[in-house]
């Protein structure tokens, strides 16, 4: 029996009744109609659940999702997507900075510090809190600081927190070879690619098109999949991003904004809205905004001239203050300004978003990479490894803290990070598979330098 995730209307539901909740919505009498007819809770952690649902069920699902979708909300007027409205609500909209393209040798670091990043919390994606803890410190690695392996670990608790089916076989310490593919890898990639092609002026339907050419539908996941699944359907940005779309205000956007960093160097807010561009075919509002930040932070870490604390605040000036994203960053940077231990920042942030954020949330995940840059100072290898060992999307936000460190550090990367990836990528976007970082690096510089 196929259960094809992130897709099926009655999974959707109850997914879709969070975000309800969570952005200004009165959902409780759809909620209680959908209860009474029998309908489950959305899957905690898996993107389906295990059994199909009656025809009546899944078409009442269906119904409810676009019920759901005409409910007025109570932040729209706080919580734009459209650029303009954004561009009104941030006062202080950052301007440009007179600045070279770094060299080949800062973007390869950049690409490194991603995948090393990634790599990192790949085995231990979606597992509790508590059973990072515990698998880290049975091998004597905690606080955490070198790669996750089985070796030593002890069979009971293996099987309480087995690794991540899909990454063990490829990302503990005794058995990487390479980078293995990753959708964390896989957006900046096509992202390169969308440069190559259309340059900085690409709009969101040049992104949809060539996701439609370059992107397996099996490699998508949450609200790529649902975006995805729109398109085929005829559907037209943004109404992608938005038609039964509960993960709109998931990390995805997130992911796929270093290299509108990248290729702006000392212009955040020429980065931002080209992540805008990008995150309007599939998120809307803090979805949208998290890419924005990330994208602005990345921007001004790639000048080489400021801190990792400048660069963070640079990032929220480009997110409306108002908004549930800008006053969770400011929330976590006051925790790690505040507590020397950062297993203390993590169990107040946990606190905080788990009973109420989805593991793939961009707004707790988004915290989470500012407060871990924070704690670190932006030192590379104390950034990735507090942010996998503060649980949820452990790889891509190892990824996206890896990147921005690396573009801080003033040295190479430790070998022990890189040594394994030995300069080279899997992937199966376009021609990329089995491509090294250093000819990444190459290829980034000269988006950079292309007016």
């Amino acid at each position: 029996m196929l259960r094809l995730t992130w897709v099926q209307p009655e999974d959707l539901l109850g997914h879709e009744l969070r975000q309800a909740t969570q952005d200004g919505r009165e959902p409780s009498a759809i909620a209680a109609r959908w209860r009474a007819a029998g309908g489950a809770e959305a899957p905690e952690r898996a993107g389906s659940s295990p059994q199909p649902p009656t025809r009546y069920l899944r078409l009442l699902a269906e119904d409810l999702l676009d019920e759901l979708a005409d409910l007025p909300s109570s932040l729209a007027d706080q919580e734009p997507t459209d650029l303009a409205r954004i561009r009104a609500l941030c006062p202080n909209w950052p301007t440009p900075q007179a600045t070279s393209p770094p060299r080949p040798a800062r973007f390869e670091a950049a690409w490194l510090g991603r995948a090393v990043g990634c790599l990192l919390g790949k085995p231990v994606e979606k597992l509790p809190l508590d059973g990072i803890r515990q698998l880290a410190r049975a091998t004597g690695n905690w606080p955490l600081n070198s790669y996750f392996t089985a070796r030593g670990v002890p069979a009971e608790l293996l099987a309480a927190h087995p690794w991540n089916r899909r990454s063990a076989p490829t990302s503990l310490a005794e058995n990487i070879d390479g980078m293995p593919e990753d959708d964390d890898l896989n957006y900046p990639l096509l992202n390169l690619l969308l440069l190559q092609r259309h340059g900085k002026d690409f709009t969101t339907a040049d992104v949809a098109k060539l996701w439609l050419d370059e992107l397996p539908a099996g490699r998508t996941f949450t609200a790529e999949r649902i975006a995805y699944r729109n398109l085929l359907t005829g559907l037209e940005p943004p109404r992608t991003a938005r038609h039964r779309n509960p993960f709109r205000e998931w990390i995805g956007a997130l992911i796929r904004a270093d290299v509108h960093g990248w290729t702006n160097p000392g212009n955040p807010a020429a980065a931002a809205e080209q992540a805008h561009r990008d995150a309007a075919l599939t998120h809307t509002a803090n979805g949208v905004y998290a890419a924005m930040f990330t994208a602005a932070v990345i921007a001004t870490a790639t000048t080489g001239t400021h801190d990792i604390h400048a660069c963070l605040r640079t990032g929220l000036t480009v997110v409306p203050p108002g908004s549930r994203l800008a006053k969770a960053i400011q929330h976590a940077l006051q925790l790690a300004r505040t507590h020397r231990d950062f297993d203390e920042v993590v169990d107040q942030l946990h606190a905080t978003y788990s009973g109420t954020h989805h593991w793939v949330h961009a707004i707790p995940n988004t915290a989470l990479i500012a407060a871990a840059l924070t704690h670190a100072d932006g030192d590379f290898a104390g950034s990735i490894c507090r942010a996998v060992s503060g649980g949820w999307d452990t790889d891509s936000n190892g990824a996206t803290v890896g990147s921005i460190a690396a573009l801080l550090s003033d040295t190479a990367l430790p070998d022990r990070w890189t040594t394994p990836l030995k300069n080279r990528l899997a992937t199966s976007v376009g021609d990329f598979n089995g491509i090294g970082f250093d000819t990444l690096a190459r290829l980034t510089h000269q988006e950079t330098a292309r007016p």
